[in-house]
């Protein structure tokens, strides 16, 4: 086997490839980033901040236990009052997708089954989000983002 001397040429190539795929990288990754970023949450962070505190507190001093389970394509919100008795909120909004992207949004339509509100909901395996906007029966703003993770 004959040794081919290491050239000027041989050691550009190998410094533009490995910048190269640096960058590809690098952009493979700026673009997935950007084509899976949901959004906002909100016009104004630091308007929402001035009421944070005292609508957190107006959630708490309802003492709502609130739980999300889906199995054989139902979903099923379980909301539980200070004395276990179960809750039949108001829906503003809800909205149910995947934590990271928009593109499997999607509007359940729950009915109250005398304990829950159910929802007829096909899920593919992974982690799911609910985000609800909901009132209370003395008109309180409930705002929740309840994580789901539907096994494989």
């Amino acid at each position: 086997m004959q040794d081919r001397p290491l050239r000027g040429w041989h050691v550009a190539a190998m410094f533009t490839g490995g910048f190269a795929i640096i960058i590809a990288v690098n952009l493979a990754l700026a673009f997935n980033a950007v084509w899976t970023f949901p959004g906002l949450e909100t016009d104004s962070a630091y308007v929402a901040s001035q009421h944070f505190d005292a609508d957190r507190a107006a959630q708490e001093a309802l003492g709502w236990d609130v739980t999300l389970d889906h199995a054989g394509g139902t979903l099923r919100l379980a909301i539980a009052g200070p004395g276990g008795a179960p809750v039949r909120p108001g829906i503003v909004t809800a909205t149910l997708g995947r934590a990271t992207s928009v593109a499997e949004d999607r509007t359940p339509r729950f009915d109250w089954d005398g304990a829950a509100l159910v929802a007829p909901a096909q899920l593919a395996p992974g982690n799911w989000n609910l985000r609800l906007d909901l009132r209370a029966p003395d008109g309180t703003p409930f705002r929740r983002r309840i994580p789901l993770r539907v096994p494989g």
